[in-house]
């Protein structure tokens, strides 16, 4: 699915602004088919949680209905009018005026209606749509709904984010020509100093097809025939992190010599390899340095905003990042595109967050349900979370900035059922991309000696909380552990292992002399003797701290006004360690530090 854009052939109408907005309880029987009841308003994009006052809105369990009254442009009287949703989480289900047009599950891939032939040019519509938020055994990311004894639904769920909902990122009317470029694939690899771009472009009949290949400057560096094909640029300029360059293929399909339609994507050419327990872009080893993160801010949730958009990708060079992971789901894909025009390198990742039934009872909870089990997380929770991996990999295979796909963060990965589930989901990552590594994120209680699926993936990715959940406040101890456990990994599997989170909460302002938990030393300390054994492991190959800013969570005894493990406060005031960061990191670029035991 192609991402809308404006061109020759193709015309876009945002629909963002503010939306009509009831709550499944006040909306009536059947809201699509007339204007909804009350007078409230939502912004969109932006999660309607925070939006109001009203602890009943925020906390909701169920639907609530967006509506809004257009016109379909009186201009559009030929071609195809679409109508597409960015994301709708977690399900969405959408009408317009008294049709119904269908629904989509997932609350963070786009999805969009052909609606042509249901509204008349220069027509209005009534755009109604209700967003479901509810998590249950089935759903990515799973949970379970209960009811209290004076009859409230509450939503329990398995992650440690707050279940922001609603319509987080844009909403568009687009115009395209009945013969149009539905979608395109682009390859790319390195000979020696020659660009090799391998493109598989699919149209919606039969059409001939052109493509040229452009340089920064807009000359053209090569051309091709034919819906397949291959471009080799002489002298290339390759994407590298830190150093993006951007060619832009043009694609263009004809009929009878005619131009139907036209597409411009932006080509970034380099190599992915993973070789022993190096992990490669263009032949060089590259070390990982920066974040998990969130789609989060005050009053947006997990509302897309371009001005923190382009603010935080300032903190990440400021800090010397290179690198971050969307946990714990895809993001918006303007964030990806920002990343390729700025050599920023990201693991990609699915929603599967909270496949882990021992978490979700607490983990010294006993005899806790199997994870992976036909009454539990069985076939119909693998069936959606391999479309989720589809849809993720559909949108985002053409970004050079993708690096690496995730497929699961912190799955029970110790028990029996995890490799029976997750093999088949490696292995269409596998099919559906074999370009790029796979890996996932293996929890604190998942080791080398009782892990069950790392042998699916390219890259082990670890998340490890040794002197926090773990011997907290003792660092000597969690250095013992910590040593143990990246040597386990890299003596048995003899592949690149890369810490995916490590991390202490932290109250901002908080100071100590003796390093005291929650204190800003005792951040700045736990995260200087993690680099230190990093540094001490060739087949270690990134660090990735948790959390880029704090974030909100839900209700919690250890959670005060959430999780508080963030480098930056969550308005992105900087805490000490984020000085700490900022030294180590802009001192190496993207190679490995020596080990400090050298120096």
């Amino acid at each position: 699915m192609l991402k809308p854009q404006d061109g020759p052939t193709r015309e876009l109408v945002s629909l963002n602004g503010l939306w009509r907005f009831a709550l499944d309880t006040e909306a009536g029987d059947s809201p699509w088919q007339s204007t909804l009841i009350g007078e409230r308003e939502v912004a969109v994009p932006a999660s309607y949680n925070d939006q109001f006052v009203d602890a009943g809105i925020r906390n909701h369990v169920g639907e609530v209905w967006y509506q809004r009254t257009v016109h379909r442009p009186a201009s559009w009287t030929s071609g195809r009018v679409i109508l597409r949703f960015d994301a709708a989480t977690h399900e969405g289900n959408v009408y317009l005026n008294d049709t119904y047009l269908g629904q989509h599950i997932g609350g963070y891939t786009p999805f969009e209606f052909d609606i042509t032939d249901a509204v008349e040019p220069g027509a209005p519509m009534r755009l109604s749509i209700g967003v479901n938020n509810e998590l249950t055994e089935h759903t990515v990311p799973p949970g379970h709904i209960y009811e209290t004894v004076d009859g409230r639904r509450k939503q329990q769920y398995h992650h440690d984010f707050f279940n922001y909902a609603g319509l987080p990122r844009s909403v568009w009317l687009i115009h395209v020509p009945d013969v149009r470029i539905d979608d395109i694939t682009v390859i790319t690899g390195i000979d020696d100093a020659t660009g090799v771009v391998d493109y598989d472009v699919v149209t919606t009949t039969d059409a001939d097809v052109t493509v040229t290949l452009r340089d920064r400057a807009g000359e053209i560096v090569g051309t091709a025939q034919g819906a397949e094909g291959s471009i080799r640029v002489e002298n290339a300029t390759f994407w590298a992190p830190g150093a993006a360059y951007l060619y832009e293929l043009e694609v263009t399909a004809y009929v009878d010599g005619t131009v139907e339609d036209a597409y411009r994507l932006p080509v970034g050419i380099r190599t992915i390899e993973v070789r022993g327990t190096e992990f490669l872009i263009n032949g060089e080893p590259f070390y990982f340095t920066g974040f998990g993160k969130h789609e989060d801010s005050a009053v947006r949730g997990k509302g897309h905003d371009d001005a923190y958009l382009v603010h935080d990708f300032e903190l990440l060079h400021w800090v010397g990042a290179n690198s971050f992971r969307t946990s714990h789901y895809p993001y918006a894909e303007e964030v990806l595109e920002y990343a390729d025009r700025h050599g920023i390198v990201v693991v990609d990742e699915t929603s599967a967050v909270g496949f882990n039934l021992g978490v979700a009872g607490g983990m010294t909870q006993r005899n806790p349900k199997p994870t992976f089990s036909p009454e539990t997380l069985g076939d119909a929770t693998q069936a959606a979370h391999a479309q989720h991996l589809r849809e993720l990999i559909q949108r985002d295979k053409n970004h050079p900035s993708v690096v690496m796909w995730c497929i699961a963060n912190e799955p029970a990965s110790q028990e029996d059922g995890a490799y029976e589930y997750f093999e088949p989901l490696a292995r269409l990552a596998k099919e559906t991309d074999p370009t790029r590594p796979i890996t996932y994120t293996a929890w604190l209680m998942a080791n080398a000696g009782n892990d069950q699926i790392a042998p699916l993936f390219d890259v082990i990715g670890i998340n490890r909380y040794f002197g926090w959940y773990i011997d907290i406040g003792d660092l000597v101890t969690a250095e013992r552990m910590l040593r143990d456990d990246i040597e386990g990994w890299l003596e048995k599997f003899q592949r690149p292992v890369m810490m995916m989170e490590y991390g202490a909460d932290t109250l901002a302002g908080l100071h100590s002399v003796d390093a005291m938990p929650w204190s800003e030393e005792y951040q700045s300390a736990y995260l200087a003797m993690h680099h230190r054994v990093f540094d001490d492991y060739p087949g270690f190959v990134g660090e990735h701290v948790w959390n880029f800013a704090d974030f909100r969570t839900g209700p919690g005894v250890h959670r005060v006004d959430g999780n508080k493990k963030g480098i930056f406060t969550r308005d992105r005031r900087p805490k000490g360690a984020a000085f700490t960061l900022r030294e180590r990191w802009t001192a190496n670029g993207n190679k490995k530090p020596a080990p400090q035991s050298a120096e």
